[in-house]
Formats: structure tokens, C-alpha cells, sequence
């Protein structure tokens, strides 16, 4: 009997000690200051934050500015033109249950403005990194008066610069990471530096005559203006609009005219038009290569070096000084393109 009444006194203990811990732990913790719970988490470990952003290069500001410790979710994603997207239930749901939203905005996200102008009247944060930019710095839009041309990303300096908007808003809902995210935006900037002056030195090798950049739609003026091409597109500024025939004829003929030695199609377009005018002139004695395809409106494959901003910027740097007849090393500025 006694045994008895000894063996459930053990399993009693047994049962109480658990939890007698679980309470010690509770209570230690109550006892640590509130600063050093804040700093729980490891160094370099990802803070949980509901973040969006509308589209990959902008998640990948956001990414770079926080030093890799907020993640933003992308609602765009690889090879899907913005200017044709349409929220779903599920992205609209994203959007306003986002701590923060952060875009580039002068209607690149023409179908989500509306949306993004909700998030806004709730109070919550609502970036639009090209219209933080002073608007002398920024291009026309000939398809809407009231806005800019949103590609800015397409020139390093200016989305560096528009990388700063970023600080404020992230500072806010992530504190604890304030300083973490100047270092980022530094070493973020750094890194547009030294795309620009690869483009920089790379037009320098590329011959005057050729320095003519034809696409599928016009997102390279920014990149034209800041070194030295003339830009030449299928389509406007936003991809809604077909390209009609007489366009088409008359950039063949400038094609002809100047003997352009490529044109170059986009992952996120289509790319039948691009197509027509190889054929337009190949019909009128000239033959035009396909330069290869640009990261315009949406960047590579997530998790890949195509899938960041420096990525996407290397690769088209290097396909169009290349197509155009300059030197450029055979795997980019850092040695990470296929050969």
C-alpha cells in the first residue's frame, strides 16, 4: 500500500515540475527590462512586419534597406506587366491588412490606385517612391497629364535617391532596426553607384550612330536621358494601348534609315510587335538582330541574382551595350550573368 501511495507521489512531481518551470521561466522574464526583450531577436534574423509592395524592385529596395531583416510580400510578380494588373480579393485583403505599402506610384499601378487609396484613408503608411522624387527630375507622361513617367528605376542615381523615402515609414513600424536601415540604405545607394558607372564607362565603347535603344513599350527614357541614347518604343508608357500598324511602318523606316543594329524585346510584354518590326525590315533589306530580352516593368525569378535590382540592372546594361556594338564583360559588372 505504502509503495502505492509512493509511486503516484513521484508521478505527481513529476506532472507539477513542468509546470513549475514553465511559471519560473514566466517569472524571470518579467523581470528582464523592456529593452533587452526588444532586442530578442538575433542579429541578422528577420523581424516579422506586414509589409507589401506593389512590385519586385520595389520589395527589393524595401529587402536592401532594412539590411534583409523585413520582408516584403510582392504583389506583381516575375514577368507580369503592372500596368495591366488586377488585384485579386486575396491582394486587396494583403493591402489593407499591411502594417505598410510601399509603390512607385505616377500610375504604374493604374488598376490599384484605388486600393492604395483606401490603405492610405486607414491611416496606414502608403509610399510611392517616384512621386517623392521633385518633379523636376522626372520625364513626361504623354498618356496622363496629371503624372510622371513612372520608370525611374531604370536610372541607378534617381532610385537610389527614392530609396531614401523608404526610411521614415520602415523606421516607424520597425524601430528597433533605425540604424540597421541607414547602413542599408548606404550600402544600397553604393551599389547603384557602381551600376552607373558600369553604364557609364560601357555607352563610352558603344559607337555614336548605334546608340538608338528600340522596345516594346517606353520604360528606358530614364535610362536613355542618363546616358546618352535615343529611345524608341513600340508602345507609350503604359502597355494598355496596342501599338497600331502606322507606328509600326514608321519606326521600320527609321530602322532602315540608320541601321540599327538591334531591337530588344521585354519579359514582362509580349513580344509579337517586336517581332513585326524585325520583319518590316528584314522585308526592306535591313536585317535587325533581336538584342535579347530586358527586365522593364518586373524583375527576374525570385531567390536569383535576375530576381534583385542590381540583377535586373546588370543584365540589361550588359545585353544593350553589347547588342549595340560596345564592350562589356562577358558576365556583367559582377561576373553572375550566364555567359
Amino acid at each position: 500500500m505504502s509503495t502505492g501511495l509512493h509511486l503516484n507521489s513521484n508521478a505527481d512531481d513529476r506532472a507539477i515540475a513542468p509546470r513549475r518551470r514553465v511559471l519560473l521561466a514566466a517569472a524571470a522574464a518579467a523581470l528582464l527590462p523592456l529593452p533587452a526583450l526588444a532586442q530578442a531577436p538575433a542579429t541578422g534574423a528577420r523581424i516579422p512586419r506586414n509589409v507589401v509592395a506593389t512590385v519586385a524592385m520595389v520589395g527589393d529596395a524595401v529587402r536592401e534597406v532594412s539590411a534583409g531583416r523585413i520582408a516584403a510580400t510582392t504583389l506583381v510578380g516575375e514577368g507580369v506587366d503592372p500596368h495591366l494588373f488586377r488585384p485579386t480579393r486575396a491582394d486587396i485583403a494583403r493591402l489593407l491588412g499591411a502594417d505598410a505599402v510601399f509603390g512607385v506610384g505616377h500610375r504604374l499601378e493604374g488598376r490599384m490606385g484605388d486600393v492604395l487609396e483606401r490603405v492610405r484613408a486607414a491611416g496606414k503608411p502608403v509610399v510611392l517612391m517616384a512621386e517623392t522624387l521633385p518633379r523636376a527630375q522626372l520625364l513626361a507622361n504623354e498618356d496622363y497629364p496629371d503624372a510622371a513617367d513612372p520608370h525611374v528605376w531604370m536610372d541607378p542615381t534617381l532610385w537610389g535617391e527614392a530609396a531614401g523615402s523608404l526610411l521614415p515609414p520602415l523606421a516607424t513600424i520597425a524601430p528597433d532596426l533605425r540604424e540597421g536601415m541607414a547602413d542599408g540604405l548606404a550600402q544600397f545607394r553604393a551599389r547603384c553607384a557602381r551600376l552607373d558607372a558600369y553604364a557609364r564607362d560601357a555607352i563610352a565603347t558603344v559607337p555614336e550612330g548605334a546608340r538608338v535603344l528600340v522596345t516594346a513599350h517606353d520604360a528606358f527614357s530614364y535610362f536613355g536621358r542618363r546616358y546618352g541614347l535615343e529611345i524608341e518604343s513600340i508602345q507609350g508608357l503604359s502597355t494598355e494601348a496596342e501599338a497600331n500598324l502606322a507606328g509600326i511602318e514608321a519606326l521600320v523606316a527609321k530602322l532602315v534609315a540608320r541601321r540599327v543594329p538591334a531591337v530588344f524585346a521585354e519579359t514582362s510584354v509580349p513580344d509579337r510587335a517586336v517581332r513585326a518590326l524585325m520583319e518590316g525590315a528584314a522585308a526592306r533589306g535591313h536585317r535587325v538582330a533581336l538584342g535579347g530580352n530586358l527586365f522593364s516593368d518586373a524583375m527576374g525569378r525570385p531567390g536569383t541574382y535576375l530576381g534583385t535590382y542590381e540583377g535586373m540592372m546588370d543584365h540589361n546594361i550588359t545585353t544593350i551595350m553589347r547588342a549595340l556594338g560596345g564592350r562589356v564583360p562577358a558576365r556583367g559588372l559582377n561576373g553572375r550573368l550566364a555567359a
